[in-house]
């Protein structure tokens, strides 16, 4: 049977609940036991597929397909695992379950309510990775912060559960505030309380406090705030604001929070936390012997967290080449109105990211043909790819092109709609979604960065390469490199007679792990590095 761990959070949102679960799951995970951690979160949304990254941050993708949270990205970068479809629950899936049962009468004619038709199917979700029996311990993330309408329910599921199991095999934490007063120049302690009594009111003892705080909590004031909040002195962990997320786990390691966790749920472990990987990489972290000016255009970059998943690949890239990488944020709509080679003056690497719809396009295309020609590394995602096939087609084929997802009545749809795709209506889970394999051609850039043939890729898209326009593009000289066997979609472009010009239908970011950096992140890094010492005469 698996153990179980709820993490709620308290007084403010954006405290780091995902980063605090993953850091834990860590330390466990290194001293041998096989965990895993879900995402409850209380929209009404079904999934974050549809929600504009302003709203929620980048969509994740999984390996089956599913579109979930941000933190499931925290959760694989940090545990190198693959996350599913159990994985991310919402409201609206919670409400959808449940209402279709109703309509099925699966309820007999029962009155439906909150209580406990839907704290059951929370319940029930929760305990769905427990089936594949092979997790010793599961962690649920409730999102949103105690005292939330939304988050009720979740509360209230997890008071059932704590009260149907045994003490030691389910554990809470609560993720709270110690905010800095500058004026009265100290630590407050009494938002911390309040959020625990919030969660007393629903029924829920937590049994750890984790403690985010900018300064270090005195012996005095972890022992205030035990005595308030009925916990034990040990259980008031310091979570001190950390130079990187990657530090939590040995800062987590060093507050004695994994020895906490395993005693109160009597699991014995061998030996002490193998973290020898994990320090290493944070040696290169800090360390780095270069550093490299990647512009990253995107029409989003007002929210890093849009590009999460892309900013931690180079990162773990940047590590791999003993790089720093400085991450230029560009906006693709800026570039619409001229003077590209002052917005683009001094960088080593470009990447244009993925997105949807018309808004900026035209500013990611001229960006990329001031790259192309000026033989800057370029790195193209999804619709990345999409406008350097354009740009391609329209400066150096000649071709009056666009994509239909821009232009309906161009002339040469270079990028044109998947077949399986144009019956579709509805926009949520609709998408080509999840793990496709490619088989790539040999010699090229991309077979050169992964070190093999046949590989596999998430995607997230409904428009790709139109396959008519192959053989033109081949002899104007950008080649297909990867390819869906299966029905024979263009996966990778390449341009030969440049430094390095690459871009995939897929996204390469979701796959980059701490312990495994993306083959084609660190082959693009590499570029830009070897871009910025040629220009300084280095080599």
């Amino acid at each position: 049977m698996s153990k179980y761990i709820f993490v709620t959070g308290g007084v403010t949102s954006s405290l780091g609940k995902g980063i605090i679960s993953a850091s834990l799951a860590k330390l466990l995970q290194s001293r041998g036991l096989n965990v895993t951690i879900q995402k409850f979160d209380p929209y009404i949304n079904v999934d974050p597929g549809t929600l504009n990254p302003y709203e929620h941050g980048e969509c994740y993708v999984t390996e089956d397909g599913a579109e979930t949270d941000l933190d499931l990205g925290h959760y694989e970068r940090f545990l190198n695992i693959n996350t599913s479809q159990a994985n991310n629950v919402t409201t609206g899936r919670i409400y959808q379950t449940v209402i279709n049962k109703e309509r099925a009468g699966d309820y007999l004619g029962k009155t439906v309510q909150v209580i406990p038709h839907i704290t059951d199917e929370i319940k029930r979700r929760i305990k769905l990775l427990e089936n594949q029996g092979k997790f010793d311990v599961i962690i649920t993330e409730i999102g949103g912060t105690v005292g939330d309408i939304e988050s009720l329910p979740y509360v209230e599921a997890i008071r059932q559960m704590s009260f149907e199991m045994k003490k030691s095999d389910c554990l809470r934490i609560h993720l709270t505030l110690v905010p800095y007063l500058s004026a009265a120049k100290e630590l407050k302690t009494k938002p911390t309380q309040h959020s625990v009594k919030e969660l007393l009111k629903a029924g829920v003892q937590p049994d750890l406090l984790v403690c985010r705080t900018e300064y270090p909590l005195t012996a005095e004031m972890r022992r205030k705030i035990a005595q308030f909040c009925n916990v034990e002195n040990n259980a008031v962990i310091e979570a001190r604001d950390a130079e990187s997320i990657y530090d939590v786990p040995l800062l987590m390691l060093k507050e004695k929070l994994d020895k906490i966790v395993l005693k109160k749920l009597k699991l014995k472990t061998k030996g002490k936390p193998n973290l020898d990987a994990w320090k290493e990489f944070l040696g290169k972290l800090k360390n780095p012997t270069h550093e490299v000016r990647i512009g990253l255009v995107g029409k989003y970059n007002e929210l890093p967290d849009a590009y999460k998943s892309i900013r931690e690949a180079f990162i773990h890239a940047g590590t791999e080449n003993e790089c720093k990488i400085d991450v230029i944020p560009i906006h693709s709509e800026n570039l619409e109105v001229g003077a590209i080679e002052e917005k683009l003056e001094g960088l080593h690497g470009v990447l244009v990211a993925p997105g949807f719809g018309s808004r900026g396009i035209e500013g990611k295309i001229a960006s990329i043909k001031y790259i192309r020609e000026n033989s800057i590394p370029f790195f193209g995602i999804c619709l990345g790819m999409q406008t350097a096939v354009v740009e391609f087609a329209r400066n150096v084929m000649g071709l009056d092109a666009a994509s239909i997802e821009v232009d309906h009545k161009t002339k040469h749809p270079v990028i044109h709609m998947m077949e399986d795709q144009k019956k579709v209506k509805k926009k949520g889970g609709t998408m080509r979604l999840g793990s496709y394999k490619c088989k790539l051609i040999k010699g090229s850039v991309a077979h050169q960065a992964y070190g093999k043939i046949n590989i596999d890729e998430r995607h997230r898209h409904r428009f790709e390469f139109n396959n008519k326009y192959k053989s033109k593009f081949s002899k104007a000289g950008m080649q297909c490199t990867g390819i869906n066997a299966s029905n024979n979609l263009v996966e990778i472009v390449e341009i030969k007679k440049h430094p390095f010009f690459i871009g995939v239908q897929f996204h390469p970011e979701l796959k980059s792990r701490v312990e495994s950096p993306h083959p084609l992140f660190v082959a693009f890094v590499k570029a830009a590095k070897n871009y910025r010492l040629t220009i300084q005469g280095e080599i």
